[in-house]
């Protein structure tokens, strides 16, 4: 886990106000989720099986002795919180939570113990449509941060549980004649969690996973499956959505069936996931609701500042306007006074007052080195006279005097220097 200098997180508010922005337009609405919930929760909902249910999840006793879990993902706890509150049952619902996520990983470039994520859920709609619209908006999100070219979507069909179930077999029983062959890891999975031998990074296994006679999720989908994932194909084809439909992709956690996807990006090394999701028909009613379609996503937000940290294009980084500087023991609270009527009168501004002694140059240097566009500069003369002076620290320009009455109107006739 690790601290957020401001740097850093300006660029994360950033990602997330513009996600925010672009979930909003699509009718999606904000749930708050809590950061802890019941174990159990997640070992019925994620799978006993799953590496993040085994291995990953941050789990303590409290003082009731109950078992408690830092929630590792949020589609669990968005699915608990719709169905206990009744907003499930013959309803159509679009919403979205972001906030800190847990889990016991090697932290690396990309992955981190406690990381940011916005997660976005849809519960009622059973057809392709919902599914296109949330690749669409995802899409929106990326080119909205200017990183469309970076990324790309793959898509992939895990047809119905039974479909599911009837490949998982196949896939164990051709694995199994090959075991001594796997890794380490792939060789455990062939008994917990088969389908995840599939993302094997290891070159061996993957050497195993590419011959001809190994079992293709494709041959056991249902009909009505393959219509689903058929459509929805031909929709994004339609919208000029770009994808590259991968068998290998099957995401991590037990519950996903149907459509499943991730969207990848180069430039972040082994971390290269950036949003992943799928659709998770039967969740709802493991936990006793009335069977409920669904689908939703998870976007890293950690990924993506990253991605924009490094290609370094200034965005979402907090630029000063105006530096307010003053001379004098008697112009400090003017200093004060006049940042704040200018705050209120131009709420968008960004105004800092020096606070403290120090000499005028010293002040100067720290006003261009706030990056703001001019100082306005308080004197004991400038207050004698009712005025103050302007100096524009961005380009050539003398400095200026301007009636302290008149200032913020002045202010507003130059806006365009801002």
């Amino acid at each position: 886990m690790r601290d957020l200098l401001p740097d850093q997180k300006e660029t994360y508010r950033y990602v997330e106000d513009v996600i925010r922005d672009v979930l909003g337009s699509y009718g999606y609405r904000e749930i708050g989720l809590p950061v802890l919930e019941s174990t159990q929760l997640f070992q019925r909902l994620m799978g006993e099986a799953t590496d993040v249910v085994e291995k990953e999840m941050y789990t303590f006793d409290d003082r009731n002795g109950d078992s408690l879990t830092l929630r590792p993902e949020g589609t669990a706890g968005c699915v608990r919180a719709a169905q206990e509150n009744g907003l499930l049952f013959n309803q159509t619902q679009r919403l979205w939570y972001s906030g800190p996520m847990f889990r016991h990983e090697r932290p690396q470039k990309g992955r981190y113990r406690q990381f940011d994520s916005i997660g976005a859920e849809c519960f009622g709609m059973a057809g392709p449509d919902i599914d296109a619209e949330l690749l669409l908006l995802s899409a929106e999100i990326w080119r909205r941060l200017d990183i469309q070219e970076d990324l790309r979507l793959e898509i992939n069909s895990l047809g119905s549980n039974e479909a599911r179930v009837a490949f998982k077999q196949a896939l164990v029983d051709y694995l199994s004649a090959h075991r001594g062959q796997l890794d380490e890891d792939s060789q455990r999975r062939l008994s917990t969690n088969p389908l995840r031998i599939l993302d094997s990074k290891d070159e061996q296994t993957r050497q195993i996973l590419s011959s001809d006679q190994v079992p293709l999720l494709t041959d056991y989908l249902d009909e009505e499956s393959q219509a689903h994932f058929a459509t929805l194909c031909s929709m994004l084809d339609r919208a000029g959505l770009a994808y590259r439909v991968n068998h290998r992709i099957v995401r991590g956690l037990d519950y996903y069936n149907r459509t499943v996807f991730e969207w990848i990006t180069e430039t972040l090394g082994a971390q290269g996931t950036v949003c992943g999701g799928g659709r998770y028909d039967g969740l709802v009613e493991i936990i006793g609701g009335r069977p409920t379609p669904a689908i939703g996503f998870g976007i890293g937000i950690d990924r993506l500042a990253l991605m924009l940290m490094e290609k370094d294009t200034g965005a979402g980084r907090q630029s000063v306007d105006i530096f307010i500087v003053s001379m004098g023991e008697n112009t400090r609270i003017e200093a004060l006074l006049m940042a704040e009527e200018l705050r209120r009168a131009e709420p968008g501004r960004h105004i800092v007052v020096h606070c403290g002694e120090g000499k005028l140059k010293s002040q100067m240097k720290k006003a261009d080195a706030s990056g703001a566009c001019m100082a306005l500069i308080v004197g004991e003369e400038e207050l004698a006279r009712g005025q103050v002076a302007v100096k524009r620290l961005r380009r050539e320009a003398e400095q200026e005097s301007i009636s302290r009455l008149s200032l913020t109107d002045w202010l507003r006739s130059v806006a365009e220097e801002f």
